[in-house]
């Protein structure tokens, strides 16, 4: 099995890491090389400088793209006609990047998946199945969805790449078969990132997804780290019950789920109580990654379907026509400035991973 990573960054490792723990775990022999604008001091893997070149000489079976937002569909257009598995970061594109000519070359490749991990939390997949066992249907979906990249080291597009994971959640769990509709959004732009001194840095939003409502907001400027989806069902003869996720809380891959009714009087009636408490060694901050690489590896090496639906490329381009929407509707926002008075001071790639992520 041959993998190539491009962008060896910090979400690059982030995968290297994920890659060379399921080689062990499944006794799978993993060649792995990379490509980056210039090689690595002391790298043991194998580089390339471009992708071409190394699909040409390397030949990998899978392709993880990790190189930042604005990178990928460079990437992606130099993988068309590719026939192994593609691996992308989230979003698929940078807000006004060219990117339906891209996909029309993904169509040969083995597989495709956006790194969308929430949907792989034990959390996530739990409420999901019960809403399928029950019957319910969504009446509303909420969420607040932020962290602080204020100072990152890394380039980004802005909040598209944080809102994104909000968005596929409510439609992946609320009502699959419904096509979730951005009716408006606002938002507010800043200097927050090395990006560019107008970087969409927040976006609240209202949707609708068959006949539910949705409201939300999401920020790269939040000054801590927060990861909720709330729902509203109504099961099949009326009864309405209510559910929460909270997301890498206290700690990364540290989610919960609640699920709750009211009885006649009114008071609250649990009905469902989870918490992950996740442990592994070698998976810190890694276990919902993992899980997405897993099942990537069963479909690339092995010949096996995956344990769940990847998010495919068919979801990618909705996503993205909704980022892309959403982008066209802020228009010029007002913005903020927290670069003051001297030099910025950007937080280090050595910074321990809770600051980070």
């Amino acid at each position: 099995m041959k993998l190539l990573i491009v962008g060896l960054g910090y979400a690059g490792q982030r995968y290297r890491r994920a890659f060379h723990h399921l080689a062990g775990k499944l006794d799978l022999p993993l060649d792995m090389a990379y490509v980056a604008r210039r090689e690595r001091s002391g790298e043991t893997l194998s580089y390339y400088s471009d992708v071409p070149r190394a699909l040409a000489e390397f030949r990998p079976d899978m392709v993880v793209v990790s190189v930042n937002d604005h990178g990928h569909v460079g990437i992606l257009r130099d993988l068309a006609g590719f026939d192994g598995f593609v691996l992308c970061e989230k979003p698929l594109a940078a807000p006004g990047d060219d990117w339906p000519r891209v996909c029309t070359g993904l169509a040969q490749t083995q597989g495709f998946a956006l790194d969308l991990v929430e949907r792989y939390s034990y959390a996530s997949q739990r409420l999901k199945e019960r809403v399928a066992q029950q019957g319910w249907s969504l009446i509303r979906a909420s969420f607040h969805w932020g962290k602080d990249r204020l100072n990152d080291y890394r380039p980004t597009c802005g909040v598209s790449s944080e809102v994104i994971h909000a968005l596929d959640l409510v439609q992946w769990i609320g009502a699959l078969d419904e096509t979730l509709c951005v009716r408006q959004a606002i938002g507010i732009g800043s200097d927050f990132s090395l990006s560019g001194s107008k970087v969409p840095d927040t976006v609240m939003l209202t949707a609708t997804l068959g006949e539910a409502v949705v409201a939300g907001y999401s920020s790269f400027v939040n000054i801590q780290r927060q990861r909720t989806v709330d729902f509203s069902f109504s099961d099949p003869v009326g009864r309405i019950f209510h559910a929460r996720l909270v997301y890498d809380t206290p700690a990364w891959d540290h989610d919960e789920l609640r699920i709750w009714t009211r009885d006649g009087d009114g008071r609250e009636v649990v009905v469902d109580e989870y918490h992950t408490a996740p442990g592994e060694a070698g998976l810190e901050t890694l276990l919902k990654l993992s899980r997405l690489c897993e099942d990537a590896l069963r479909v690339a090496a092995l010949d096996a379907p995956p344990r769940q639906p990847f998010a495919g490329l068919d979801d990618a381009i909705h996503l993205q026509h909704l980022l892309d929407g959403i982008g066209q509707q802020l228009g010029s926002p007002p913005l903020a400035r927290y670069v003051r008075g001297g030099t910025r001071l950007l937080i280090p790639a050595s910074a321990d991973l809770e600051s980070l992520g």
